[in-house]
């Protein structure tokens, strides 16, 4: 967090960094707009900031963030030099240090080729990235088999965790978490998993992991299919009819793919042309579907390509009762319990 408290104007830094109604390790975002209340979005509670340093919903007494500090806090993002920023601000964002990602709005500068850059930017929103360790440990064991990877979709409505897990994975296989180690390829389209800032991955991906970002994903797959000889690649976000051709590829040459897509049900899968057609071949082996019922990056279910359950969230109530939320893992005959993971004798 230290890299977003550097880059505000610094009053805004101050009244939320150093206030005692804030935890800034619970920041999951900070949503600036010129002449309006500051907006901040935390684990258990969003709402604007207020003058006495409350967090709520309502629009009295509210902190606003004036073009003065709008100004500032621009100028900080781009280390002062908003030339040298250009292609990412042709894009709408950029990636500060730490891997956290700015996304901006304001005036679009068109030319003939399209969109040039931003100007008069009047709205930034500054969403944290951040690095749960062991937030994937449920899903690891039913992702291989006999040694390889079996291809995987995590799935879940916005804001859920589909990233922090999807970094978490990549970080387990390719370090050798999951009973041997997996050389991992990151079509990194618009640097969301890894963070890269100047060439280095500002978080975890592990030890054998390989990043192309800047590019659309389709393409930077079939990059890295050339180029690394990944034994897995990863994409956010996949869905584009238009990146299909590359996983097609990458099934018949054996590479397997760990990505994530927008929905909360096969139903919604299916009506993604990409993700149906994968689907319909049985591309994809294991669907990991996320929710927030307790939390960002709640599993609520873990399925293969049959349509056979492999895991189930249970509620709190059958927990109550002395029922575990973890399953038998049909991958590895290994058996989850409260206490741990165990191989039955």
């Amino acid at each position: 967090m230290d890299a977003i408290r550097k880059c505000l104007a610094e009053d805004i830094s101050r009244d939320v960094f150093a206030n005692k109604h804030i935890v800034p390790t619970e920041i999951q975002e900070l949503r600036l707009r010129k002449e309006q209340p500051l907006w901040i979005r935390m684990e258990n509670n969003s709402g604007f900031l207020h003058t006495d340093g409350t967090v709520g919903t309502s629009s009295k007494r509210c902190r606003v963030v004036t073009a003065q500090e709008m100004k500032a806090t621009i100028s900080k993002l781009s280390a002062y030099s908003l030339y040298a920023f250009e292609e990412e601000l042709r894009q709408g964002f950029l990636t500060i240090e730490g891997g956290h990602r700015v996304g901006f709005c304001g005036k679009v500068v068109w030319g003939k080729d399209g969109i040039r850059t931003l100007s008069q930017i009047s709205s930034l929103n500054i969403r944290t990235a951040r690095e749960i360790r062991g937030c994937a440990d449920k899903i690891l064991p039913f992702l291989t088999e006999q040694g390889k990877f079996l291809p995987t979709v995590i799935v879940s409505p916005p804001g859920c965790g589909k990233t922090t897990i999807l970094r978490e994975i990549i970080r387990n296989i390719s370090s050798g978490c999951c009973g041997r180690l997996f050389t991992v390829g990151v079509a990194d389209e618009r640097g969301e998993i890894s963070g890269m800032r100047n060439g280095v991955p500002q978080l975890d991906l592990g030890f054998c992991t390989d990043v192309i970002y800047g590019c659309p994903k389709g393409e930077g797959m079939e990059m890295l299919l050339r180029s690394m000889a990944p034994d897995v690649i990863a994409a956010d976000e996949l869905g584009g009819i238009g990146e299909y051709t590359a996983v097609e590829n990458m099934a018949y040459g054996g590479v397997g793919l760990l990505c994530t897509a927008h929905g909360g049900s096969m139903e919604d899968l299916r009506k993604r042309p990409c993700l149906s057609a994968m689907m319909e071949r049985h591309m994809m082996k294991r669907f990991v579907f996320l929710s927030a019922a307790e939390g960002a990056g709640t599993i609520e279910s873990i399925s293969d390509d049959g349509g056979k359950i492999l895991y189930t969230r249970k509620k709190k109530e059958e927990k109550d009762n002395g029922i575990s939320d973890y399953g038998h893992c049909y991958n590895c005959a290994l058996y989850h319990t409260d206490r741990g993971i165990f191989r039955p004798a």
